[in-house]
């Protein structure tokens, strides 16, 4: 999993509410079990026209906000059902930090899984975010995971938390099987014994 550091790049805004994860990748899409792809059916519903056009009144198609890294949002981001092709969509279009007043707990989870940073903070300095990220292509927020600090276009900071695993997690870029693997030579170890004692289960 790619570290999570310092974080710059353009905000977009999306100031709705209960975005839920049929918005963020419609259930078409889940038959693939790859990370990779998703990213250009990312809000397919809401980009795209049924016959494939761009909604070019999207925020993420404005040409201002294509390489957004950031998304600024309102309550509930993530609601509905639990669908880890969400995050890989956000991830694979470039967003690695969402910040929202509150998430849905399964999102939550799984966006720290996937490397991407999710900041709850109060409605009032997330509307302040999304006024800032209605500057287009001068709406540049730097997220510094260390500092747990968000700086604005104007220099403004806002401070944030965050869980101090799921923080290490991310600055070394451990996901579930990096977090195993530091282990490694403990589960040689475990296995070389279990090897000696009951051979018969490595027949």
């Amino acid at each position: 999993m790619e570290k999570f550091t310092v974080l710059t790049g353009v905000a977009a805004p999306l100031p709705m509410i209960n975005v839920d994860t049929d918005m963020i990748i419609p259930k078409q899409f889940l038959k693939t079990i790859k990370r990779t792809g998703l990213g250009k059916h990312l809000f397919d519903e809401m980009r795209y026209t049924p016959d494939g056009a761009e909604v070019v009144e999207f925020v993420l198609n404005k040409p201002a906000y294509r390489s957004a890294k950031i998304l600024v949002s309102g309550d509930n981001f993530g609601c509905g059902s639990s669908r880890e092709h969400a995050p890989w969509a956000l991830a694979d279009f470039g967003i690695r930090c969402i910040i929202a007043p509150s998430f849905a707990d399964i999102f939550f989870n799984n966006c720290f899984k996937n490397g991407i940073l999710p900041i709850k903070l109060p409605k009032e300095q997330v509307d302040l975010l999304l006024d800032d990220a209605s500057r287009g292509s001068n709406a540049i927020v730097s997220v510094d995971l260390e500092k747990q600090e968000i700086t604005g276009p104007d220099g403004g900071k806002i401070s944030f938390e965050v869980d101090p695993f799921r923080k290490h997690c991310l600055l070394n870029g451990l996901d579930d099987i990096g977090l195993t693997m530091q282990q490694a030579a403990f589960i040689d170890q475990y296995e070389g014994k279990q090897r000696g004692g009951q051979p018969w289960l490595w027949g």
